[in-house]
């Protein structure tokens, strides 16, 4: 252990607040099929039953003896036990001592916002931006695009239409057994012409039969990008036959956060080996998104990155991951504040569509707007 000084970025406090930030009006899907999107069981109730808007999401200020002050932000649906006790455990530890790639964490949802914090705080320690301790970027600006749930016929051709007129070049759209997506994307041809789709059922189109239909379908109209997680994800077999049948792309969502459904890194491994993929959307900590991007781009494929509509300080960190990895070229799922009322930002990420930009600065870049902490606050923690 090294002697400590009074520069020592050892952590004395933690400040937790958790907040409920709406979507805003329609933003999410038509009206009249308004289907939650939450897919993991929250408390007594079961996946698919709690629209993600109405979750918690927490954001943590965590400070340093050498007067840093750290940010992080956790997915939603936390479990405050765990909060408490990783904090007790981080307390009075130096992250000078802490290896970045193998933090002393447990394998659990909240994992990513305790080790956003520490790499934030870590950066700001050095002065760098946190893209710097990724390698530094590959490239100026990621590309983004728009997004929605599901939509009516009727609505989506003018809806996708007003992103277009933005600027964004694509849209990711939901899609379950109920949904015309050939329809969706013929109304969409109609009326933004040129624009590009990318579906993700969520492998709710259950089986090869129906997903052949609608591929064959999509492919006649000829404006689908990607095809995200058509089918359940345990049928790899039937992935490698639909990435064979397939004229679209066919990308599988490693999404670490989701560890309650055994996601792990080692997937994409087992993915390429089989051609089960023909490319990825990556959700991860800094560490893990690191080594998918790390495989990805030897294997020679690219990916994009994920969310979960997340607020503007894991957007951040979106942005620094995206532009530090080669394989990230398909445009990302970053379009957080075009969706909910706020972000929690003091500055709003910068978006010149279809492009989102890394803000500038020591670690993150981004500071807290504490008028929206009170505003959108439900709980407050210190932990010292």
């Amino acid at each position: 252990m090294r002697a400590r000084t009074g520069d020592d970025p050892v952590i004395v406090k933690f400040e937790f607040n958790e907040v409920v930030v709406p979507a805003k009006p329609g933003m999410i899907s038509s009206e009249t099929l308004a289907k939650p999107l939450h897919m993991l069981p929250v408390g007594g109730k079961a996946a698919w039953s709690v629209q993600f808007d109405a979750l918690p999401k927490l954001v943590v200020r965590m400070t340093l003896a050498n007067g840093v002050v750290a940010l992080g932000e956790f997915y939603r649906d936390h479990e405050w036990s765990r909060i408490e006790a990783i904090a007790d455990g981080l307390l009075g530890v130096s992250i000078a001592d802490l290896t970045l790639q193998e933090l002393p964490l447990p394998l659990v949802r909240e994992f990513d916002g305790f080790e956003l914090a520490i790499w934030d705080g870590w950066a700001k320690t050095l002065g760098l931006p946190l893209h710097r301790l990724l390698g530094g970027p590959v490239r100026e600006k990621v590309l983004c695009h728009a997004w929605s749930s599901h939509r009516t016929l009727d609505e989506i051709g003018p809806w996708v239409r007003a992103y277009q007129d933005q600027g964004y070049h694509s849209i990711k759209l939901k899609a379950d057994l109920e949904d015309d997506v050939v329809g969706l994307c013929e109304q969409i041809a109609v009326h933004a012409h040129g624009m590009k789709v990318v579906f993700d059922p969520n492998q709710r189109w259950e089986n090869m039969a129906s997903a052949k239909l609608r591929i064959r379908g999509l492919e006649q109209v000829g404006n689908v990008q990607l095809l995200e997680d058509p089918i359940p994800k345990w049928m790899i077999p039937d992935y490698a036959d639909l990435c064979r049948f397939s004229s679209i792309p066919i990308t599988q969502h490693i999404a670490l956060p989701y560890i309650y459904q055994g996601q792990r890194v080692h997937d994409i491994i087992a993915l390429i080996q089989q051609r089960a993929a023909d490319g990825f959307n990556f959700n991860a900590g800094l560490a893990k998104f690191a080594q998918l991007n790390a495989i990805a781009e030897a294997a020679n494929l690219w990916c994009f990155h994920g969310s979960e509509v997340d607020l503007g300080i894991l957007e951040a960190m979106y942005l620094h991951q995206s532009i530090a990895a080669k394989s990230c070229v398909w445009s990302s799922d970053i379009f957080g504040r075009l969706i909910r009322e706020h972000d929690l930002l003091e500055t709003p990420l910068r978006f010149e569509p279809p492009y989102a930009f890394v803000p500038e600065g020591p670690g993150l870049g981004v500071s807290l707007d504490p008028a929206a902490l009170e505003r959108y606050g439900v709980r407050h923690e210190v932990f010292a």
